[in-house]
């Protein structure tokens, strides 16, 4: 299956759904810089000035430069192919005569880096093939768009999501038995990225080592701190495989010498994340605005006597890990207007939490989840209990 040409033939039906006339993408040199949607419905690089353009009639025409021509008629996505050799400017003008969209989506927006494709620089160029005519002010953000587009998952999208986190499990159970205390944080991430690649895959992102509380959760890299009997092994990590993603987090306990159980604190703290990831699942349903799912964890971590946690609930997956669209996430500035979007059927969400405890680490678990008409499905077998060595 071509999902690719999958993608685009949903594009065409949800602009005609959302009376969007035309939506396009206008790149350069796409091995340098390309737009985030490149990959999902065009796929192939483009060197020269490219413009590709879909419409809510069906049409996918890829507009580029002659060098550039044959790889795109040869992949069969397009149902039109068209080439230059001076420049685009007369070609695009005369492709939107021919078209004549009411509406214009471009990849812009100042809530979604997944929707914000366009560089400034291009704008400003194609504004300058538009002097002149009525496609300037019909220009509209495509946000609204794509984060549809991006958000409702395929069959063919939730089977590659599903068969990411399987194997990103699969991964974490072989590095789990090779774990040992004494390791450094950075040779524990090697060894999960062995297994990752072991199966098939490589790592999503740059993989998340805490070894106790000697560093800090969140986006940093492994260091040389060295894990001890008494702390908790906090990790968070992905496979890529076939385009698509994962992210999970994974937790285990390293008993001190004479010590049976982990202490009741921890354990405490880890029964209220599972919980809550347990609960945000059932509520995640379609018509559901993240900000409110967001809100249902604050609320329970409140009731237990935990401080919130200091970012979204959960983010959607994809071809990225952050693959933009609908956010679970508290209405923030940073977070513009995606925790206002409703959730639909098929969006694929992490979701995400964390409680750390002096003295012992970071209480974080990750799932991944896909959005049913009765609330979320986990793709791959859960962390319901706290693994102790």
């Amino acid at each position: 299956m071509d999902i690719i040409r999958a993608k685009i033939q949903q594009a065409t039906r949800l602009l005609d759904e959302m009376n969007i006339d035309a939506w396009a993408l206008f790149e350069r040199e796409t091995a340098m810089q390309k737009d985030p949607t490149h990959d999902m419905v065009v796929g192939l690089e483009a060197v020269w000035n490219s413009l590709f353009l879909f419409t809510r009639r069906g049409d996918a025409i890829a507009l580029v430069g002659n060098f550039d021509e044959d790889g795109f008629a040869r992949s069969g996505r397009f149902i039109r192919v068209q080439s230059y050799v001076k420049g685009i400017g007369e070609d695009i003008e005369k492709l939107l005569q021919e078209v004549d969209p009411r509406t214009l989506a471009l990849n812009y927006s100042v809530d979604d880096c997944a929707s914000d494709g366009l560089t400034h620089g291009m704008f400003l160029l194609l504004q300058s093939y538009l002097a002149g005519t009525p496609y300037a002010e019909r220009i509209i953000s495509s946000q609204p768009f794509l984060s549809k587009l991006r958000s409702r998952k395929l069959p063919e999208e939730i089977v590659r999501l599903e068969r990411a986190a399987v194997l990103a499990t699969e991964a974490w159970a072989k590095a789990g038995e090779r774990i040992q205390v004494g390791m450094t944080e950075r040779e524990i991430g090697a060894i999960i990225d062995t297994e990752i690649t072991n199966v098939g895959g490589e790592p999503s992102f740059e993989t998340i080592v805490n070894a106790g509380t000697k560093t800090n959760p969140g986006h940093g890299r492994p260091t040389d701190a060295r894990l001890d009997p008494g702390e908790l092994l906090h990790v968070d990590f992905g496979i890529r495989i076939d385009d698509y993603c994962s992210d999970l987090q994974r937790l285990v306990y390293f008993r001190r010498t004479g010590e049976s159980q982990p202490p009741h604190e921890l354990t405490e703290a880890f029964e209220t994340v599972k919980t809550i990831i347990s609960k945000t699942a059932e509520a995640a349903r379609p018509g559901v605005k993240g900000f409110e799912v967001d809100a249902l964890a604050r609320r329970l971590l409140h009731e237990n006597g935990y401080p919130e946690y200091e970012h979204a609930l959960g983010h959607q997956l994809g071809r990225d890990v952050h693959d933009g669209g609908g956010l679970l996430g508290p209405q923030w500035e940073r977070y513009g207007n995606t925790p206002l979007m409703p959730i639909e059927v098929g969006n694929v969400f992490t979701l995400e939490l964390e409680i750390v405890l002096p003295g012992i680490g970071c209480v974080g678990l990750e799932e991944d989840v896909v959005v049913t008409e009765h609330g979320a499905r986990f793709l791959c077998d859960r962390q319901t209990e706290l693994l102790i060595k």
